[in-house]
């Protein structure tokens, strides 16, 4: 395997720092524990909450993280069950830019699947290790340090996975790497934002050191690589609402913090921003400035 960090820089987009991604994840790691954990799966990611459903927020903070944590399990689940996997689970799934391993879990827990998680930060790899073993699913669940741009490896899969990490890569390079990673007729599940509106790119990538692209690209790059788009479902409505209860527990948080004196994993000044932009982050996806997809790709015979 080649773990490298070279990352390839899209035409015409800014280049990509190859130190910036990983510093990034390392520094959010006692963040993402403390508000989405404890584990053994942990998500960092949007969640699907139910279609015309605003579930209150005066509420503990318990429930509110608990709330939380279901709708990131619950657009997992969701994808799956769409793309078919209850009905014929994949054998061997490559799960690109694992995070903490929630996703990992998800597939060798419910569908007996053996997973290779590919995350670049060096870090969160034996944290994903701690999780599988603590979940009983360390013999099913390999976690790497790599670079999806420069990964190589002996194994081919039935099925590759990248939920919210395509927004980090050359999409290009990514379905190359995949076409060659997978068997044929293998699929490769997605679930993104994609920009809608231009003018709001610059915030998101700032924020969360992305470098989101538009669903035309993500098509041209997918039927380059030999893929067909084979589902394409837009759940931005039902994902607007994560961004609210998101922001009721960041003021949770502070206002326990602030009443308690207790310490966080979070500064005051940054709760207080963070809630600040999810407010915004809110209206941009009730606009659909921005649109949330779950994409599910056909690799063609070879």
């Amino acid at each position: 395997m080649n773990t490298n960090l070279v990352v390839q820089t899209p035409a015409g987009d800014k280049a990509f720092d190859e130190k910036e991604v990983p510093l990034y994840y390392s520094r959010k790691t006692a963040d993402i524990l403390h508000k989405y954990g404890p584990g053994p799966r942990v998500h960092f990611h949007m969640g699907l909450f139910l279609p015309g459903v605003t579930p209150n927020t005066t509420v503990s903070q318990r429930v509110l993280k608990r709330r939380i944590v279901e709708s990131q399990e619950a657009i997992v689940d969701h994808a799956a069950r769409t793309w078919g996997a209850y009905a014929t689970p994949p054998a061997r799934l490559l799960d690109i830019g694992c995070g903490l391993g929630g996703g990992s879990l998800y597939w060798a827990q419910q569908h007996g699947t053996r997973v290779t998680g590919v995350t670049i930060t060096g870090e969160h790899v034996p944290i994903v290790r701690g999780f599988a073993a603590q979940a009983g699913v360390a013999d099913r669940v390999e976690a790497l340090r790599g670079d999806i741009h420069t990964f190589t490896t002996e194994q081919r899969f039935d099925a590759a996975y990248a939920n919210e990490s395509s927004g980090y890569m050359d999409r290009a390079r990514l379905f190359q790497v995949v076409a060659g990673l997978l068997e044929p007729g293998g699929w490769f599940g997605i679930q993104e934002h994609f920009i809608c509106r231009p003018e709001w790119t610059d915030f998101i990538d700032d924020y969360y050191r992305t470098r989101l692209g538009t669903f035309t690209e993500y098509i041209r790059a997918a039927e380059a690589a030999g893929f067909e788009l084979e589902m394409d479902e837009d759940v931005t409505d039902r994902v607007a609402e994560f961004w609210v209860q998101s922001m009721a527990w960041n003021t949770a948080e502070l206002d326990r913090v602030e009443r308690l004196g207790e310490a966080s994993a979070w500064s005051r000044e940054r709760l207080q921003q963070s809630t600040i932009t999810h407010g915004k982050l809110f209206r941009i996806w009730r606009d659909h400035a921005l649109e949330t997809k779950l994409l599910l790709f056909r690799l063609g015979g070879r």
